[in-house]
């Protein structure tokens, strides 16, 4: 696994470390505030970083040549900014993954997933604004107490 990305705080700026895998949820050095947490997986480490989460996995099977991935993927970024705390943002390029991607049938993509102790409670498939994205991820995330 890469070493783990730094992001910086919303609440008060400071710099942490934020590793794909780890128990619980992930929270400022600083302030306490909980942090956003987003992570890419493979084949190899998808069980670790996606299926052990013991919070809820907002799931995006990809791919860098993809449009419509390239599209939403700065509004997942975004939701899982505001959701930190409640939402783990795992990101899958399905070429480098086909092993995980045939595992949810990824015939098209951006595939979507809300994954809930590693089984699938929600899924979108194809790019939707923002705001439809926000409301299926806030109705899936209520179905699993993630609010």
């Amino acid at each position: 696994m890469t070493a783990a990305p730094v992001v910086r705080c919303p609440a008060c700026r400071t710099k942490n470390r934020v590793p794909g895998a780890a128990a619980g949820v992930p929270h400022c050095a600083s302030c306490k505030v909980p942090l956003p947490w987003m992570a890419d997986a493979d084949d190899a480490t998808f069980a670790q970083v996606a299926e052990a989460s013991a919070t809820p996995v907002l799931l995006d099977l990809w791919a860098p040549w993809c449009g419509p991935c390239r599209t939403v993927s700065p509004i997942l970024e975004d939701l899982a900014r505001r959701h930190a705390g409640r939402v783990k943002l795992v990101k899958v390029n399905v070429d480098q993954a086909p092993t995980t991607a045939r595992r949810f049938g990824a015939q098209s993509i951006p595939l979507l997933l809300v994954l809930a102790g590693g089984k699938v409670v929600a899924r979108q498939v194809g790019a939707a604004p923002a705001r439809t994205l926000e409301a299926w991820l806030d109705q899936a995330l209520g179905a699993v107490g993630g609010t």
